[in-house]
Order: structure tokens, then sequence, then C-alpha cells
């Protein structure tokens, strides 16, 4: 070939095809691949630069796998929740049930006190009946007197106008029926202060003005009549026998009553009496027996009867002690179980179980590709390439026991309406831990889908950068290929050109 010689125009046209035909080769390879950079010798930067967003962006579509498996995982605890939130439903309306059912118990725990005179609703302190006996001095008196009486207090004095006796000192007190006289230094006396100077007659007007209790000194003697529900005294050390008096009767006034913890309860510590935090009435008593679960009444004997109330009725009345004579030695009666309730309340408990033994199967049940965070397991997730960006959602154990619930005993749960609420307070505690997951759950589920929602954005982001720098304009290549093929048809007719002077020198030869 290196014998051909060629002339400069043939040889200059032939050089014009031949890169006319490498550029129409080159353009109908970009029309046919898509791609106007399709190896490193097309365009280094663009290829490498491309390489590596398509790269990042098929790492980022294979976590999308993980991140729509964790979707479902979110998704299989979030509905395991919401079952066990319906079967706790419906352990409490079994609960509810008990509680309105028939008490099961036919005869509940009781104690009764003997018949108290003049014991009502109203009073509870009933009348002093029990005699008294003694003797006393008052100021110039010299001679003891021997009393005795049961519908009245006595001591001695010689009249009303004697001073009240020497031996009283400022500060010594008398409460009579409740109210509380204080002897003071001087002789004048104001309301309830009485003046150790003042006379006998004036203490006596005292007292009635303040209690409506009448007082009278006859014969040498002190009289206080006591109104129908009975008349208390007391008073500092002392003072009683100062003005020869000595405390009354068996009416409950001053006496204390003290009862143990009953079902739970809380134990109950009352003092009778007329004031301020004393009981006196029916009301009274049981305002203070409430939190005890224990509520009284009294007949028209004046007896007086303490019962557990309904929610405590299978437990047995405390343990009994005081100063109040009226329930000494008393001790609360054994509850009576009613056959035919506690048989409906024993099918109760059996299918209350049943509830709890679901509880436990679809947390176990609540699982996908293996995880399930009712069941203590964990999820991680990893949302980038490089494995930096994670989240981690710890699961819970949502059984029974994960709930604070348990299995109830027939015979020894549901028997009273105490121990219903108690499972009611333990199911609502449940359902509220159940709200608190789901809620966590929603929150992590939401994080999920915006970093599965951002992950797909990013890869189409990545592919269209990688597009930009590689994909070929089509309407461009076209156009370029129409001109090659126009510009190599002109270089083929000037390379025609170009070789007719040779043309002619053969005819020549011919």
């Amino acid at each position: 070939m290196s014998g051909i010689v060629l002339s400069a125009s043939a040889r200059q046209n032939l050089l014009a095809l031949q890169n006319t035909a490498q550029l129409l080769a080159t353009t109908q390879n970009n029309l046919a691949t898509g791609n106007k950079v399709n190896t490193a010798l097309d365009n280094p930067t663009e290829f490498f630069t491309a390489q590596g967003l398509n790269n990042r962006a098929s790492d980022i579509a294979n976590l999308l796998d993980g991140i729509g498996n964790g979707v479902q995982v979110l998704q299989a605890a979030n509905t395991g929740i919401t079952s066990l939130q319906k079967l706790v439903d419906s352990a409490k309306s079994i609960a509810n049930q008990v509680l309105q059912t028939a008490v099961g118990y036919a005869t509940k725990s009781t104690v009764t006190t003997s018949a108290l005179t003049g014991a009502t609703a109203t009073s509870l302190l009933g009348a002093s009946t029990t005699a008294v006996t003694g003797s006393a001095l008052l100021n110039d008196n010299t001679t003891a007197v021997a009393i005795t009486a049961t519908t009245k207090l006595s001591g001695t004095a010689g009249s009303a106008s004697d001073d009240l006796a020497t031996g009283f000192s400022a500060g010594d007190t008398l409460t009579v029926n409740g109210t509380t006289f204080t002897f003071v230094a001087g002789t004048t006396s104001t309301g309830t202060s009485i003046g150790i100077g003042d006379t006998v007659g004036h203490l006596l007007s005292a007292i009635q003005t303040a209690t409506g209790i009448a007082g009278s000194v006859s014969g040498g003697a002190i009289t206080l009549t006591p109104p129908p529900t009975g008349l208390t005294l007391s008073g500092s050390t002392g003072a009683l026998a100062k003005l020869g008096l000595s405390t009354v009767g068996d009416g409950l006034a001053g006496q204390t009553l003290s009862i143990t913890s009953t079902g739970g309860g809380t134990a109950t510590a009352i003092t009778f009496g007329i004031g301020t935090g004393k009981v006196n009435s029916l009301n009274d008593l049981n305002a203070a027996l409430a939190a005890n679960n224990l509520q009284a009444s009294v007949d028209t004997t004046g007896k007086i009867s303490i019962t557990t109330i309904n929610d405590a009725a299978s437990s047995t009345i405390g343990t009994i002690s005081g100063t109040a004579t009226a329930f000494s030695g008393l001790t609360g009666s054994t509850p009576v179980i009613d056959t035919n309730s506690q048989a409906i309340r024993s099918n109760l408990v059996t299918q209350y179980n049943n509830v709890l033994s679901q509880i436990n199967t679809t947390a176990l049940d609540a699982s996908f590709n293996g995880i399930n965070l009712l069941n203590g397991d964990t999820l991680k997730l990893v949302f980038d390439e490089t494995g930096k960006s994670t989240l981690s959602i710890t699961g819970v154990t949502f059984n029974i026991s994960g709930l604070g619930l348990s299995q109830l005993a027939s015979g020894t749960d549901f028997l009273d309406s105490s121990s219903a609420n108690k499972v009611l307070t333990s199911l609502q505690g449940a359902s509220s831990t159940l709200r608190s997951e789901a809620s966590a759950l929603g929150s992590n589920l939401s994080i999920v889908q915006v970093r599965q929602d951002f992950n797909k954005n990013l890869i189409n982001v990545l592919q269209t950068g990688s597009s930009n720098l590689t994909l070929a304009d089509t309407n461009e290549e076209a156009a370029n290929s129409q001109a090659l093929s126009t510009r190599q048809s002109i270089a083929v007719s000037a390379l025609a050109l170009a070789n007719q002077s040779q043309a002619s020198v053969l005819q020549l030869l011919r």
C-alpha cells in the first residue's frame, strides 16, 4: 500500500471522509445506547461521577427492602396492640359484670352492741344510767356528804353564793357534754372562762348558758340534771374532785372506738362526743367508717350495728378496741357465702382467664419476618449506605405479666366488689400501657415512613444526576446523524472529483 500515490486533494478528501465516518459511527452508537458517555474514554470526569451516583443510588435502593420490612414489623405490632386493647376491654366488661351481680354473701360480717338508752340516729351518745357516788368539799364546807345518783350528778356546796374552792388554779378545765370551761385568775366569769374567785352560782349559770344543762345548789349539794342524750363530764387532773363530781355513765360520750383495717380499708379511730372532730350522729359515724369499708345503723332500741359494705363483703370486720364499753369484747361475724351468686362469679373468673389466655397468644402472633416487637425483640433499621443513619426500636413484652395482669382463681377472686375493682384497676393500667406503646409505635412508624420516602426521592435525584451527565439528547444526535450522512455523501463526491484527473490519464493510456 505504501507504493500507492494519492494526490494531495484526494488524500485530503479521504481524510475528511474518514473523520465523517468516525463521527457518524459515534453518533449512531449514542442513538443506539441512549448515552453520550459510554466509557471512560468518552469523558472520564462525567463517566466516573455518574458511576458513583449510580452506585450510591443502588446501595440506597438495596436498603429500601429492609426499611419496607421494618414498616411491616411496626404495622404488625400496631395491629397486635389494637387487638390486645380489644381483649383488655372485653376483660373489663367481665369485671364490670361482677359489680352488677348480686352480692356474693348472704350475710356480711357484722357487730351489734347491746341497747344504748336514748341512742338515736341523731345522737348515738345515749343517756347516763350508771349510779355515781362520791363526796366533796366546796370553799368553807368542812363536812363530807355522801351522794348517790342515777339521773343526776351531785356534789356538795353550802349555797350558790359560795365562792369556788380555793384549790382551783388558773388553767384547770371542766368539760360538760363537749363544752370546755376554763378557770382563770380573778373573780370575773365571761362565757366559758370562769374566774377562780367567782361563785358556784356563776359557774352553774355559765354551764346552763353554754350547754342548756340546768344546775342548782340545794341542801349543800350541787345538782346537774342531764338532758335525754345523757350527761358527760371530764376535766383536767383533780378538777372534778375539787367540785366533788365524778365522771358519768355508760353513754358513749368521751369514749373511743378503734377498728383495724377491714378489706384493705383505712383503720378507724374515732372519739364519741359533741364538738369538732367527734362522732355524735349516725351520719358522723358512717363518715368515719367509710374509709374502712364499713357502715353503721341504729335500731329503735338503741342498738348500733356495724357491717362491711358490698365492696368488702368477703372480709371480716377488723379487731375492735377502745374505751367504748358498748363495743367492748365484740368481734365481727364471719361472712356467709351465697352459693348461687358465687357460682355466677366463678363462671366469670373462667371467662376472664380465657380472655387473658388470648392476650398471651395474640402478643406472640404479632410478628413479621421473625421480628415481634410485642415479644421483646428489637428492630434496627439502617437508612444510609454508610450505616451511620440508623434507628433502633426496642420491643416490649405484652403478655399478661408484662401488662400487669394475672390469672384469677375461682373461690378466691371476684368474691365481692372490692376484688372486682382491684381487677378493673389493673386492667385500666394495662389499657394505659397499651395506649402509650401504640403512641410510641406510631411515632416510630412515622419516622420510618418519612425516611422511606426520603430514600426513594434521593435515589431519583441521584439517578437523574447521573443521567444528566451521561444520557444523550436523541433529538440532537438524530440531527447530527443526518448532517453527518449528508457530509459523508458530499465527501464521497469530492473524493471522486479529486480522482478525475487520474481517470483522464487512464483514458489516454487506453
